[in-house]
């Protein structure tokens, strides 16, 4: 397994959640883009170059892409802090498109279930993504077997690179 640092997997987890739907809005990725450059951790970022290498590994590997980025996160020993900043970009970006489809939620159940971080302290800053955190993955076979009918019954779709969006222009 390779070794990813933080600031990768913060921004794999927000492609990824953007992907999660089939979809990627220019409001999901503005948010990302605003929530690297606030970010301390993405300096000497280029996050167009960043984020089109995460589209073309997404189109070229599709499935694998993901189960790639689930082995990441199940071998990454985060703290609590980290775990937290990883939630905050995974729903900041699915809350983006003001649209937040099922397989965004499942998506972000996949990734809570890997984190060792409390319900209890998710809510205290999250308090409005109960229905995020209810229990329905059970056990680990659980989790494996919803993974695999993700990953089996998506045929992802290929998606465009990105422009991002300059500052003070708008984008229709």
């Amino acid at each position: 397994m390779d070794h990813i640092t933080f600031d990768k997997l913060l921004l794999k987890t927000a492609f990824c959640c953007m992907a999660s739907d089939g979809h990627i809005d220019k409001r999901e990725v503005a948010i990302i883009e605003s929530m690297c450059e606030k970010s301390p951790l993405f300096s000497d970022f280029n996050f167009h170059d960043e984020i089109n290498l995460l589209v073309t590994k997404l189109n070229t590997d599709g499935k694998e892409f993901i189960k790639y980025y689930f082995d990441l996160l199940d071998k990454s020993s985060l703290t609590e802090e980290e775990e937290m900043n990883l939630i905050d970009f995974a729903l900041h970006t699915i809350n983006a498109d003001e649209q937040v489809e099922y397989s965004e939620v499942k998506f972000f159940k996949n990734i809570r279930h890997r984190l060792k971080v409390s319900d209890d302290k998710i809510l205290s800053v999250h308090p409005d993504i109960e229905i995020y955190l209810e229990e329905d993955l059970v056990t680990d076979s659980f989790l494996s077997k919803i993974t695999l009918q993700y990953l089996e019954g998506t045929e992802f779709p290929k998606f465009e690179l990105i422009n991002t969006i300059q500052p003070g222009t708008k984008e229709e």
